[in-house]
């Protein structure tokens, strides 16, 4: 059994995947498995998933047609045989003592799932752009077991699942999977709330080890066609909790916040001439759970409540543009203090980048 199987679902993403790879295999913890799943992908990409094949036995590669994200995770989760998983974005990468760490954490602590800061980043010309990202401000919350359903907080880290390992006995037991649907996106939604209701033992860390591309236009949150993706996950999501009454009697404030939060987002970044039609959309949804008594007042913070009002009383609500891919990386690096630091900067920064070249960090 190999200490954690590393899962890579792959879609037309040649110009990133040698990164991403190497990042894989000269990993510290040697006692993994790589599972690449190939889903179609018409570029370049099976033919470079091939050749890292060829060289490291550690790699699984399953070449299958189009099914989507969720597809494709399940087909590696089925495939898996580690005693915990991991996931890899094939445009991300990942720092080279990341599965060594988190394993030797999970161990020590008898964790179903443990989880660590990391950092978004683009380039700038043959630059790397950090951001540090961390899952929790409250500091409190690292380092620390806990189990979400008794820190309903911890349902509001920053949501991804790639920047955790969990454990495998315990996915299949509660019958964790990510959501099948055909070129949706945004299907790892699902997969975070089922870890999360079901964990007895957690953990997030300090320590960025994870790096999130920034800068791929073909990614899902800089797609505007996918207006919908989103709320289908999130009635998949709400299917899911209610299999348990309790669960969802105690979920359902939690659900409508993190629902209304990502429905925001996505009328801040969809092209314009889907918005009007989105927020009508958004707002029936929302009067849908609140005629029900799904959530009130009390469950969201005064920002939140006064644009969800507005919506439940079909009053016109300004929603600010980003222009995508949008995001905090971007409101910084378009800061009149971040352009001069990088003035500044540049000599350190060369020899930065020089040093990470040697170490691969």
């Amino acid at each position: 059994m190999p200490k954690v199987s590393v899962i890579v679902p792959v879609y037309n993403v040649e110009k990133y995947l040698r990164e991403c790879m190497e990042s894989i295999v000269r990993q510290t913890l040697r006692d993994i498995e790589i599972i690449c799943v190939n889903d179609g992908s018409t570029d370049g990409s099976l033919k470079i998933l091939k050749e890292y094949a060829e060289k490291d036995d550690r790699i699984i590669l399953i070449d299958r047609e189009n099914g989507g994200y969720g597809r494709a995770m399940n087909l590696g989760l089925d495939r898996a045989t580690g005693e915990y998983i991991g996931i890899v974005e094939p445009d991300d990468y990942v720092a080279l003592t990341m599965y060594e760490d988190l394993y030797n954490a999970a161990k020590e602590y008898d964790l179903d799932l443990v989880k660590a800061d990391f950092y978004r980043f683009r380039y700038e010309g043959d630059t790397h752009i950090f951001l540090y990202t961390r899952l929790s401000d409250n500091p409190q919350d690292y380092n620390t077991v806990f189990r979400p359903m008794d820190r309903l907080s911890s349902f509001f880290y920053v949501m991804n699942t790639w920047a955790g390992i969990y454990r495998l006995s315990f996915l299949r037991e509660k019958e964790i999977r990510h959501h099948e649907t055909p070129g949706a996106a945004f299907q790892d939604n699902g997969f975070f709330f089922q870890t999360f209701m079901y964990a007895e033992r957690a953990m997030i860390l300090t320590g960025p080890y994870y790096r999130c591309r920034r800068d791929n236009p073909n990614s899902s949150v800089n797609n505007p066609a996918k207006v919908y993706a989103m709320n289908i996950e999130y009635d998949y999501i709400r299917g899911l909790i209610m299999r348990d009454p309790q669960m969802w009697e105690k979920l359902k404030g939690v659900y409508w916040r993190k629902r209304y939060r990502n429905c925001y987002v996505t009328m801040k970044r969809i092209a314009p001439e889907y918005l009007d039609e989105y927020k009508r959309q958004v707002a029936k949804e929302l009067k849908r759970g609140y005629a029900r008594g799904e959530f009130t007042r009390q469950d969201f913070i005064d920002s939140e409540w006064r644009i969800t009002q507005a919506l439940l009383e079909d009053r016109e609500v300004t929603i600010p543009r980003e222009a995508a891919p949008q995001d905090p990386l971007s409101v910084v690096m378009n800061s009149g203090s971040y352009r001069i630091g990088r003035a500044v900067t540049w000599l350190p920064r060369k020899a930065r980048d020089l040093v990470r070249k040697v170490t691969g960090g």
